[in-house]
């Protein structure tokens, strides 16, 4: 039975092309061990990288198995990859955040990375959050790393990532840790915040992080480029 070669919505050729060199070295492989692999010339996996995946689908299938990668990895990416891949967007602008937008950013909950102090350097742990009045919470256990001694100095760093427009931002509080022990208040929290963390288990200890400083930052694109 025949089928209809595989086509795809436009992708940028370039970013396919950095991703498969930047796969290629990650496996070790020279451009003429993948030609190999793929069973094409040199000189056409070259023509493949630089056209694009709609010049010839099926050579890009091969290209992806002999990466290791779905054909939709290699074309978009891997989820699962760190963000920061792709190159920076067209007249990137840096602005800053008003304390406002920060806290407006970061919503009701989510999930943060929480820098603790330790020895012999601080230790950053990523922890479902939520947003109680101007502070953030979290469950963690009471013998686990995230567990913040009372009154240690803390910060927390929430951000989001959108790889593909090369855009995002970041949200930063420094302040101290605090260990909530009221009955009363533990059982608000339980009934109007319920934070589940995606770790699992009892999570019996409750952790306030209040913060002195709240600042933020977002990585956009603007015309002429300007930077606060």
């Amino acid at each position: 039975m025949q089928t209809e070669p595989m086509t795809w919505p436009y992708v940028d050729p370039g970013a396919v092309a950095r991703r498969i060199a930047d796969r290629r070295a990650q496996l070790g492989l020279s451009p003429e061990a993948l030609a190999r692999e793929v069973g094409v010339s040199p000189h056409y996996l070259a023509l493949l990288t630089e056209t694009g995946p709609n010049f010839d689908p099926n050579g890009f299938l091969r290209i992806a198995a002999a990466l290791g990668l779905s054909y939709r990895e290699l074309l978009e990416g891997r989820a699962d990859q760190s963000p920061g891949q792709s190159p920076p967007g067209p007249r990137p602008a840096l602005v800053r955040l008003s304390e406002a937008e920060c806290w407006e950013h970061l919503g009701s909950r989510g999930v943060g990375r929480i820098v603790l102090p330790a020895d012999p350097a601080p230790i950053v742990l990523p922890v479902n959050y939520a947003v109680d009045g101007r502070t953030l919470i979290y469950r963690t256990d009471p013998s686990g790393a995230a567990a913040a001694p009372e009154g240690s100095p803390v910060s927390f760093q929430v951000d989001l990532i959108d790889d593909h427009r090369s855009q995002g931002w970041s949200v930063l509080l420094t302040g101290t840790a605090e260990r909530i022990e009221e009955h009363q208040v533990l059982q608000r929290l339980l009934r109007d915040l319920a934070v589940q963390p995606w770790a699992g288990g009892p999570r019996l200890l409750w952790i306030r992080v209040r913060p002195a400083t709240v600042s933020g930052r977002r990585i956009t694109s603007m015309p002429g480029g300007a930077e606060d």
